[in-house]
C-alpha cells in the first residue's frame, strides 16, 4: 500500500492536450500582436507622431489582440459537455478531461470488476487433452460431459480439497451459483463449479482431512495441500496443487490422459492480443507511459487501488462510481 502510495503521490500528470493547445494558440497570438505593436509603432513614429503617442498606440494594439472572450467560452463549452455527461451518470472531475475523452487513442482497461461484474464462474474445463464446456446453469440442463471418466474426477479431487473456500451458513434453499462464500473469488467458482457437478464437497474434504498446506500468494503463484485418504489400506498422503500454469507445468514430469500418465512437452504459446494478465501496479503504470512515449492519447479505466497510478499517470482516467475505491476515484 506504501508503494502504490508514493507511485501515485510522485507522479507528474503533465498537461491535456486542450492546454497544450492552448499554450501553443496563445503563443502565436502573443507574437502576432507583438509584430503588428511594434510594426504600427515605427509607422507612427515615422510619420511623426508624437513617441508617447506612439507608445500608446503600441499598447492599445496588442491588448486588442488579446482573445478576452477564450477563457470564457472554452469554460462554458467544456461546461455544458460536462453537464450532457452528467445526465449519463459520468462525473466530470476536471473540465479539461472532456476535451481529453474525445481525443483518446489508445483505452487502457481494468479486466476485473470494471469490464466484468467481479464474479469468477468456471465456464470451460480442460482434462484428457481437450477443453469441456462446464455448465453454468442453475438447473443443470446446459451442457453435460462425461463425470466418470479418470480425468475429471482427479481434477475434481483436486479442485475440491486444494480449496480453502467455504459456503456461509443458513443457504439452504439458496441456487449453488448465487451462494455467498467466504474465501478467494477463483476458489469460490471452483467449490460452486464441484458443487454443481459433484454433490456435498464438504463431506469429500472430511473423508479427506488436511494434513499440512501452502496457501496460494502472488509470488508463489500456486498452492498445495497435504491430505489423509479415503483408502484406509493405503498409509500414503496425497499431495495437490494448483495454480499459474507455468508454475504447475514446471513440477510436472508427466500428464494424465484417459487413465493413463504420459511424458509431457503442453504447449504453452505466445498470441497477438495484447493483454496483460496479474499485472501489479508498477506494471500497470510502465504499460500506460510506453503507450504514451508511442504518442498516443491514453485513458485507463479503473476500479482498485492499485489501479490508482495508472489512472493518475493517464492523460484521462475513469474511475468505476459505484464498485470503485476512493482512492481510484480521487
Amino acid at each position: 500500500m506504501g508503494r502504490i502510495a508514493g507511485l501515485a503521490s510522485g507522479l507528474d500528470t503533465g498537461e491535456t492536450p486542450i492546454a497544450k493547445e492552448i499554450h501553443h494558440f496563445i503563443h502565436l497570438i502573443t507574437g502576432v500582436a507583438v509584430f503588428l505593436g511594434v510594426t504600427f509603432f515605427a509607422i507612427a513614429f515615422i510619420l511623426g507622431y508624437h513617441w508617447l503617442d506612439a507608445v500608446i498606440f503600441l499598447i492599445g494594439i496588442i491588448v486588442a489582440n488579446v482573445p478576452e472572450g477564450l477563457l470564457a467560452t472554452v469554460t462554458v463549452c467544456l461546461t455544458l459537455t460536462a453537464k450532457r455527461m452528467a445526465s449519463k451518470n459520468c462525473l466530470v472531475k476536471n473540465l479539461e478531461a472532456v476535451e481529453t475523452l474525445g481525443s483518446t487513442s489508445t483505452i487502457c482497461s481494468d479486466k476485473t470488476g470494471t469490464l466484468t461484474q467481479n464474479r469468477m464462474t468456471v465456464a470451460h474445463m480442460w482434462f484428457d487433452n481437450q477443453i469441456i464446456e462446464a455448465d453454468t446453469t442453475e438447473d443443470q440442463s446446459g451442457v453435460q460431459y462425461d463425470r466418470t471418466s479418470p480425468g475429471f474426477k482427479a481434477l475434481s479431487r483436486i479442485a475440491t480439497l486444494c480449496n480453502r473456500a467455504e459456503f456461509k451458513g443458513g443457504q439452504e434453499g439458496v441456487p449453488i451459483l448465487k451462494k455467498e462464500v467466504s474465501g478467494d473469488a477463483s476458489e469460490a467458482a471452483l467449490l460452486k463449479c464441484m458443487e454443481l457437478a459433484l454433490g456435498d464437497v464438504m463431506s469429500m474434504r472430511k473423508k479427506n482431512k488436511k494434513i499440512a498446506e501452502i496457501p496460494f500468494n502472488s509470488t508463489n503463484k500456486y498452492q498445495v495441500s497435504i491430505h489423509e485418504t479415503e483408502d484406509s489400506n493405503d498409509p500414503r498422503y496425497l499431495l495437490v496443487m494448483k495454480g499459474a500454469p507455468e508454475r504447475i507445468l514446471e513440477r510436472c514430469g508427466s500428464i494424465f490422459i484417459n487413465g493413463k500418465e504420459k511424458v509431457c512437452n503442453e504447449i504453452l504459446r505466445y498470441h497477438t492480443e495484447i493483454v496483460f494478465a496479474r499485472t501489479s501496479p508498477q506494471q500497470k503504470l510502465i504499460i500506460v507511459e510506453g503507450c504514451q512515449r508511442m504518442g498516443a492519447i491514453v485513458a485507463v479505466t479503473g476500479d482498485g487501488v492499485n489501479d490508482s497510478p495508472a489512472l493518475k499517470k493517464a492523460d484521462i482516467g475513469v474511475a468505476m462510481g459505484i464498485a470503485g475505491s476512493d482512492v481510484s476515484k480521487q
